[in-house]
């Protein structure tokens, strides 16, 4: 075993840990969970805990079922949120065949694959989430509309916020893992908040998000209300996305820097823009892969409906944030498309993936949006080739069907399965009869 190894197993006895949690991610994002005793850790590192991959969304057929979770030493936090006492940690897991080759239906190998793709060219990926979500007074329950926690509004300061409070909180367990915030605040929707998480490599930032996710609802639950990473929960109020900061770097440079040009952005910046435009409707089923997605896409408001980029335009997919002077080093372009609820390491593969085969195939970079893109016509947007995201998840499946570079990123078995599974959510979807049917047609027809 190596250093890290050995790291972890000192610190089982230094922290008294009880417990270690082994995560790993199913095709959909959920986060899955075994718990080992911290005897059995030191085979976990060599061999794997063996589970039933069939029983897992998307893993592999009932034929096929054995699988390994390996976990990551680097990984290795305590769960600040288990209290006092006997601790409780966690690492996660890469999931391995049985004979040690990695599981072609990991999302986590998925990304790591893609990493390693732009690693053979040179560059290492860093993305900045700024991550939204609503906090709930209740557990919402079917039928009913759920209840925020405040009626605050964005950026506002509020005395004795249940927000502000929860924030705090968060904030403090989120730091006490390792895992930094640059900003938090109100967002615009009632009980609406964001959390801005520092840049780092895409990896480190998935399962950053994903410990995340966990510790906000962890923390909610402890103060006795709900969070929720839905992407639109209300007709009337915003929507919740996960506007990502991403840039490229050639060892200790910033790839996407070059003094002098447009907006101090190279050849490489604007042909990754390029890459991620041309492909935007083939991956959008990936960064916005619910249902209930295309409700925040279509709704307005700060949510991106077209395809097209601008410098410091916000109705633009993808905006160029301002140049600041004397640092280069930040300069980075920022995706306004993937939603709150995406899977991170699926979202980061194919974002990735569709900005590497701009470079790779020296895309060039169409005009940008100078206009607020929601408030031209139909045929003004025509006129400017300014094309509009898929409406609905029907019409993404669609697009991303054909797509080569979404099959060869995320890989035949996990593009298969991840495609069967959203078009059977659709057909379940419409199925259904809204309160819109009935509150319209039962009083008239």
């Amino acid at each position: 075993m190596g250093k890290q190894e050995d790291f972890v197993l000192r610190a089982l006895e230094e922290r008294d840990v009880r417990f270690v949690r082994l995560w790993f991610t199913d095709v959909l994002g959920f986060l899955k969970s075994v718990a080992v005793a911290p005897a059995e850790l030191e085979g976990a590192f060599t061999e794997g805990i063996g589970f039933d991959g069939s029983a897992i969304e998307g893993f592999a057929r009932v034929y096929e079922a054995d699988m390994l979770a390996k976990p990551d030493p680097a990984t290795f936090q305590i769960l600040p949120w288990r209290g006092e006492g006997p601790s409780t940690a966690r690492m996660f897991c890469d999931i391995v065949m049985p004979d040690g080759s990695p599981s072609y239906a990991d999302p986590r190998h998925v990304l790591k694959r893609t990493l390693s793709k732009a690693a053979d060219k040179g560059f290492t990926f860093y993305t900045h989430p700024e991550i939204e979500f609503y906090l709930f007074k209740d557990t919402p329950m079917a039928g009913e509309d759920p209840v925020p926690v405040d009626r605050s509004g964005y950026f506002d300061h509020t005395a004795q916020s249940m927000g502000a409070d929860f924030r705090r909180e968060a904030i403090t367990m989120l730091e006490s893992m390792g895992i930094s915030v640059e900003f938090s605040h109100h967002e615009g929707g009632p009980g609406q908040q964001e959390i801005d998480l520092r840049y780092a490599d895409a990896l480190t930032t998935a399962d950053n998000i994903m410990t995340f996710r966990t510790v906000i609802r962890e923390v909610a639950l402890s103060q006795d209300i709900w969070a929720s990473f839905m992407p639109k929960p209300f007709t009337t109020h915003p929507g919740s996305g996960m506007h990502t900061h991403v840039s490229l770097f050639e060892g200790d440079r910033n790839a996407f820097f070059e003094a002098g040009a447009e907006y101090q952005l190279s050849a490489t910046g604007r042909q990754f823009i390029a890459g991620i435009l041309r492909h935007a409707a083939e991956i959008t089923c990936v960064t916005n892969q619910w249902v209930n997605s295309y409700k925040r896409l279509i709704g307005g408001g700060e949510a991106p409906s077209y395809i097209c980029w601008g410098h410091n335009n916000r109705s633009a997919m993808i905006r160029v944030p301002m140049y600041k002077p004397n640092k280069g080093q930040s300069t980075r372009i920022e995706l306004r498309t993937v939603d709150s609820a995406a899977n991170p390491y699926l979202a980061f593969a194919v974002v990735l993936a569709a900005g590497m085969k701009g470079i790779e195939e020296g895309y060039e970079l169409p005009r940008e949006a100078e206009d607020d893109v929601w408030s031209l016509t139909e045929r003004e947007r025509t006129s400017l080739g300014i094309a509009p995201l898929p409406k609905s998840l029907y019409d993404a499946i669609g697009v991303a069907e054909n797509s080569e570079l979404l099959a060869e990123t995320l890989g035949e078995h996990v593009f298969d399965f991840f495609l069967r599974n959203k078009r059977s959510e659709w057909e379940e979807y419409r199925g259904q009869v809204s309160a819109f049917e009935r509150d319209r047609m039962l009083p008239v027809i």
